[in-house]
């Protein structure tokens, strides 16, 4: 168990020493502000990232091999995975078709064309053109 707690920490010092490769160079001011990335900065920040994720990785699997030995132990209980019952189906909608869509719609169709063509028909106007903007 302490050797493998011993790895993640290794592990985790292995990622932390990449991120700083990364961040070394605008760090201590080695790469210039307004300039393109040189061959030097170029190749730290890119082994940084190499060692980095190696380290990353090597935390993720002494972390599963540390939880798979508790387990072993017993020292933590595993959750066994509830099986959800299947939803009941739902009932299909009602097809409606296009002619018995279109007399639905008709009476609508008729009332927006009337109010159309009335002149003069009273419109919403917002409260501002009102002159109840101060009510409001």
């Amino acid at each position: 168990m302490i050797r493998k707690f011993a790895g993640a920490v290794a592990a985790a010092l292995a990622a932390l020493a990449g991120l700083w490769l990364m961040i070394a160079p605008f760090a201590l001011g080695t790469q210039p502000e307004n300039a393109d990335w040189t061959n030097p900065t170029m190749t730290e920040f890119f082994t940084g990232l190499g060692v980095a994720v190696v380290g990353l990785a090597g935390m993720v699997c002494f972390a599963l091999a540390i939880r798979e030995e508790l387990v072993a132990r017993g020292l933590v209980a595993v959750r066994p995975h509830k099986v959800e019952p299947e939803p009941e189906p739902v009932p299909a909608a009602p097809q409606t078709t296009s002619a018995e869509l279109a007399t639905l719609l008709a009476p609508l169709v008729e009332a927006l064309r009337e109010d159309l063509n009335t002149p003069g028909a009273a419109r919403w106007r917002p409260p501002w053109r009102n002159g109840l903007g101060a009510r409001c």
